[in-house]
């Protein structure tokens, strides 16, 4: 369970948890890192093996999806690169890629949605952030991924209809730097977000700031909620088997009541230990515990109420709030049943727009399996968005998003400053125009070339 300093309201600034959370991050990594640099030319790279210790690194690193001569080639090209935010600057090989991109990523946050909907219900403020964070949370599983989704064209889109009575949609808003903005809505709630990930390359890992804003909205009471996520680590890039960890705290606000709830996501220990593991407490604007949470991010979460020590209250009990669904056995990219969805027909409105994720040929040739055809189909679109590029600027012209604006708001985060888009409420007005219309010829869509090149038109 937490410490005594998380249990007083903790997320702040320096000391008390901070400085514990600094010290279990320091024994983490004088446990688990070796420097597998006993050859030269690697010198600095780390292999970590999250079951193990620091004895079997060197074996460890001879695991993994990549072939000795590809691992040995890549580390040599990715080298300069240490240090330095590769969020686009690097071409990667469609090996490592998953067949997704950041906006359908986006959406995977939909999926236990309906704790949103339970929020909405909920008359208790703090069990009302209870499922709120657990929600929060729910992603983590789908997020352990070791696959890179692609990176999206600017201008591309992503739409969801069909689950939880939710309409969705995402924008690549940006390309340098990327970002993305997404919307969704249901009778319960809206969801909000801006996001441009930053990321530091370390050699064999990377860390990934969540640089953006996330805002949900619940409707019935109007209560704002505001999400903070910790960073991620990828670690395993090149030499031995990539996983993923999120160390570090996830803090969601209320701005509505100044109530919050703080997560600490544990590190990986020896072995193991810790990983996956989240505790944490719900806190009245006193900053005052009220109910503690605990659980584990790839399995499910618990509350009970606490007292204002943020001990357990005599006569209540640990109560599960989530659960992970089922997932497919031995699936290939380590997909959930919700991420196939995502891929598929069934969650695409009707006359889904030209520039959707589900449209890209190199997105849709990985998915098939033709690794070939994909890194080709790759290659031509990031070719075809560099020529938009200088045809655009050639005529003066300035890309503009078409259901997201610059609000001219710049909002700190932990990891640096955002500029903010919001949602202008344009989709909403398209979806209504073709659900309520009957003269509206249904097409094949996997007929529909994939086009994010429109200056603002919604596709023909």
């Amino acid at each position: 369970m937490a410490s005594k300093d998380q249990k007083q309201g903790g997320s702040g600034g320096g000391g008390g948890f901070f400085a514990s959370i600094a010290s279990s991050l320091s024994n983490f990594g004088s446990a688990m890192h070796k420097s597998v640099n006993g050859l030269l030319g690697y010198e600095g790279l780390e292999v970590i093996n999250p079951e193990g210790g620091t004895e079997d690194a060197e074996e460890e690193a001879l695991r993994g999806r990549w072939k000795q001569e590809e691992r040995d080639g890549y580390w040599k090209m990715m080298q300069k690169y240490i240090g330095a935010d590769i969020t686009s600057m690097v071409t990667l090989p469609v090996l490592i890629f998953e067949p997704m991109t950041m906006l359908q990523k986006m959406a995977e946050l939909m999926e236990y949605s309906h704790l949103l909907d339970k929020a909405d219900e909920c008359e208790d403020p703090y069990l009302r952030l209870v499922y709120s964070a657990s929600w929060a949370i729910s992603v983590y599983y789908a997020y352990q991924r070791t696959w890179k989704p692609f990176n999206p064209i600017l201008g591309e889109t992503y739409e969801m209809a069909n689950h939880g009575g939710i309409t969705f949609i995402s924008e690549q808003v940006s390309h340098h730097p990327p970002m993305s903005a997404g919307h969704a809505e249901n009778e319960h709630f809206t969801y909000d977000v801006t996001s441009k990930l930053k990321t530091k390359f370390l050699g064999n890992s990377v860390d990934v700031y969540p640089v953006g804003r996330t805002r949900v909205m619940l409707k019935r009471d109007g209560v704002v909620l505001d999400l903070v996520p910790p960073p991620t680590k990828v670690n395993n890039l090149i030499f031995g088997r990539t996983w993923v960890d999120s160390p570090g705290e996830m803090i969601m606000t209320n701005l509505t009541t100044g109530d919050k709830v703080v997560l600490y996501f544990q590190p990986c220990g020896w072995f193991g230990t810790g990983r996956y593991e989240v505790d944490g407490y719900v806190y009245n604007a006193a900053e005052e515990p009220k109910i503690l949470m605990t659980g584990k991010w790839n399995q499910s979460m618990s509350y009970q109420p606490c007292d204002s020590e943020g001990e357990p209250i005599s006569g209540t009990e640990l109560k599960e709030v989530w659960k992970v669904a089922g997932v497919p056995e031995n699936d290939k990219f380590q997909y959930t049943y919700f991420a196939h969805k995502l891929n598929s027909l069934d969650t695409a409105p009707r006359k889904l727009l030209a520039s959707d994720s589900r449209l890209r040929p190199d997105r849709y040739a990985l998915e098939t399996g033709d690794l070939s055809k994909a890194g080709a189909e790759k290659s031509s679109l990031e070719e075809q968005q560099r020529a938009e590029k200088r045809n655009r600027e050639a005529k003066g012209h300035q890309f503009s998003p078409r259901w997201f604006d610059l609000t001219g708001e710049v909002t700190p985060t932990p990891w640096g400053d955002l500029e903010v888009y919001q949602y202008n409420g344009k989709y909403t007005e398209h979806r209504a125009a073709i659900d309520s219309s009957d003269g509206i010829d249904e097409v094949d869509i996997r007929s529909i070339e994939f086009n994010p090149w429109q200056y603002g038109n919604v596709a023909s």
